[in-house]
């Protein structure tokens, strides 16, 4: 097949997140399907960003075609973002005639986190008739919503409602990361009969052979926290407010002065919009069993997870949450076979069920102060199983050949369920 992957915050290895699309797509390639990825030049999620000019430029990455469109930066979620949106999806609207040309199209997926890029998709697939797909990473305008306070009658959340509503209606198949989604997609007009749950996951590329070596600050500082007796605690990922890394805060400052607590050594690495807020935390608070660090490349990760005791995901306490989660990082830390402490209250936990770790409520200092205590007082061994469940569950259910495999499986039944 031919499939043009519509997403906006499209990274690769290089660049940095978002991953999903490129390792999707590189399964389909290998499995002979030909896939354009549609990416915006900026994306707040990325590490780096790719070298456009003022027109759109195409690069191949491990035999996926890419076309970056130029787009002007921004910061937060204020007009700057929504103008970035607008510049984008108005240069992909533009090109549909020349891409249905080039790449004859037999599937389109919309996949930009925001729904408006359906409108875009749909024309594209209208004129290609090919299949239309709807890739739900989070539910907008929901999300905004509960997250960030917008009120249900701003004009963007109007607009993410319209756009919702029209993709239930008119694409094909509906691909939901999040997994508890079905009652509310019925109740926003969607035939739960075109929804298939294709969850995150790991490329076992990334972890086969030797793991690339860690360099700088992140291989001193474990070196320094081995060599003085300390268990490490280490985060990987954004630096934002949904990863509620002001409580892990929080507790390093309780743990500070507990005999058992003061042991443990905080390492935070990655980057994002609250890191200099974080920063300031440390510096003022003397939080000294704190260590921020910049963010590594991909391929540096699993060396870096090899390395430490415990690992850590949290969530905001907020109702969004009831739908399913599907973190990235929790994949990657249990590929890794770390024990992880899990600060959520949600639709789902991996942790729970797979036994992998502790969860806690979130939101809670004194809770996952007390949940890291309790980790650091199992032995190696009963760390060390709790880390083999993990990696034994990802194996079996979130590798991306066996998700690029269910999501081609779900547009043959879009198929069946279209001639039936």
């Amino acid at each position: 097949m031919n499939i043009v992957y519509i997403e906006h915050y499209a990274g690769t290895p290089s660049l940095g997140m978002e991953f999903r699309p490129y390792y999707l797509a590189r399964e389909w390639v290998r499995l002979g399907h030909r896939v354009h990825i549609l990416a915006a030049s900026y994306s707040h999620v990325r590490a780096r960003q790719p070298d456009v000019g003022a027109i759109p430029k195409d690069q191949v990455v491990d035999g996926i075609d890419y076309r970056w469109y130029p787009t002007r930066a921004y910061q937060g979620n204020g007009l700057g973002r929504v103008r970035n949106i607008w510049e984008f999806l108005k240069q992909v609207w533009k090109e549909t005639e020349r891409i249905v040309a080039d790449c004859k199209p037999d599937v389109v997926i919309a996949s930009s986190t925001y729904p408006m890029d359906i409108w875009v998709a749909r024309r594209m697939a209208r004129r290609a008739k090919a299949k239309l797909v709807f890739e739900v990473h989070d539910l907008w305008p929901l999300s905004p919503i509960e997250l960030s306070g917008m009120s249900p009658n701003h004009p963007f959340a109007r607009l993410c409602a319209k756009a919702e509503s029209d993709a239930y209606r008119d694409a094909d198949v509906v691909i939901s990361m999040l997994p508890v989604v079905h009652s509310y997609m019925a109740s926003r007009g969607l035939d739960l009969d075109k929804l298939a749950i294709v969850p995150n996951g790991i490329s076992p590329d990334d972890w086969e052979g030797k793991p690339f070596p860690l360099q700088g600050d992140v291989a001193g500082t474990l070196a320094t926290a081995r060599a003085v007796g300390e268990m490490v605690l280490g985060y990987a990922g954004s630096m934002g407010e949904p990863n509620a890394l002001d409580t892990l805060l929080d507790a390093a400052a309780i743990l500070r002065i507990d005999p058992v607590g003061r042991k443990l050594r905080f390492v935070l690495v990655g980057d994002g919009h609250l890191r200099a807020h974080l920063q300031d935390r440390v510096a003022s608070e003397g939080l000294t069993n704190v260590t921020l660090l910049p963010p590594i490349p991909k391929l540096q990760v699993p060396a870096l997870l090899s390395q430490i005791d415990i690992a850590y995901i949290g969530w905001q306490r907020v109702p969004i949450y009831r739908f399913g989660i599907a973190p990235n990082k929790l994949m990657d830390y249990m590929m890794a076979g770390c024990a992880v402490l899990h600060s959520v209250e949600a639709g789902n936990d991996p942790v729970a069920d797979c036994g992998c770790g502790i969860t806690v409520k979130p939101q809670d200092a004194r809770a996952v102060a007390n949940g890291l205590l309790k980790m650091m007082q199992l032995s190696p061994t009963a760390r060390a199983l709790m880390g083999k469940r993990g990696h034994d569950y990802v194996l079996a259910r979130h590798t991306y050949p066996v998700l690029a495999r269910r999501f081609l499986d779900a547009l043959r039944r879009g198929d069946a369920a279209v001639d039936a």
